[in-house]
């Protein structure tokens, strides 16, 4: 008999999802396009940089034929300003999400990332939501994007080289992990009022895998406790309408 399974996804699961993020790398050798069956990594051509998926990337980054380049967010200003703005500016919210992704339309104009166009050729890979640019070099600096906490770990652990002041950024990043997970947990409070609602904009993919359990774990003991009220107030009810029912029949009878 096979074991239930949980709900949502496992944090391992996440972290297999995280290595379809496109990172950037600058390849140190040679190499002919790759079909895949998202589409066609671009040829690596040195030292142009180009944008491969994180698994990929980790792998040339293994066989030492590419670096990786860290996203803007990653740099420790780009932390800090993230950290004061979830202690100081906003300590009720998690910091917003990247923006969407644009392009330039060639006119001066701007247009979605992955809205079709004639410069998309057959066979190139497509970027659909949650796998946007936002692990690039191109990433706007100072917004945390889905697998922020995942890609971080992964990148500080196989390309630590590749991140400058890696060390401060592996502090910051503690500090900013605490400060969300603190938040996260506080964020239960609002159920207890009865509304059942979590504002989790800005909530990484990880976040929420590890603090699935936790938190339907706090909404069971809420829907218990107002099961439990309801109750007794449904009790209280009919407790009261049987009394009123024996004092009036004892008036009518003339005690």
């Amino acid at each position: 008999m096979a074991l239930p399974l949980p709900p949502g996804l496992v944090p391992a699961e996440v972290a297999f999802l995280c290595e379809m993020e496109l990172v950037t790398v600058v390849p140190r050798q040679r190499l002919e396009s790759i079909p895949l069956l998202s589409g066609n990594t671009p040829a690596l051509r040195p030292p142009h940089r180009a944008q491969l998926p994180l698994w990929l990337a980790l792998l040339l980054k293994k066989q030492r034929r590419a670096n990786i380049v860290p996203p803007p967010w990653l740099h420790p200003d780009s932390l800090k300003e993230i950290i004061n703005h979830e202690t100081n500016i906003d300590p009720e919210a998690f910091s917003p999400p990247p923006p969407p992704p644009t392009r330039s339309d060639g006119r001066g104009g701007a247009r979605p990332f992955a809205q079709a166009s004639s410069d998309v050729k057959p066979g190139d890979m497509v970027l659909s939501p949650p796998f946007l640019p936002s692990c690039t070099n191109e990433a706007p600096a100072g917004y945390l994007p889905y697998h922020w906490l995942e890609l971080s770990e992964t990148l500080l652990a196989h390309a630590a080289d590749d991140i400058p002041n890696a060390a401060e950024v592996r502090a910051l990043l503690r500090d900013l992990q605490e400060v969300r997970a603190a938040k996260m947990r506080g964020s239960t409070v609002h159920l207890e009022g009865g509304s059942g609602v979590l504002n989790l904009r800005g909530v990484g993919a990880m976040e929420l895998a590890e603090s699935r359990g936790f938190v339907l774990g706090v909404i069971e003991g809420v829907r218990k406790l107002g099961a439990s009220a309801e109750v007794s107030r449904r009790e209280e009810e009919e407790e009261r309408a049987n009394g009123g029912g024996d004092d009036e029949s004892d008036e009518e009878m003339g005690f």
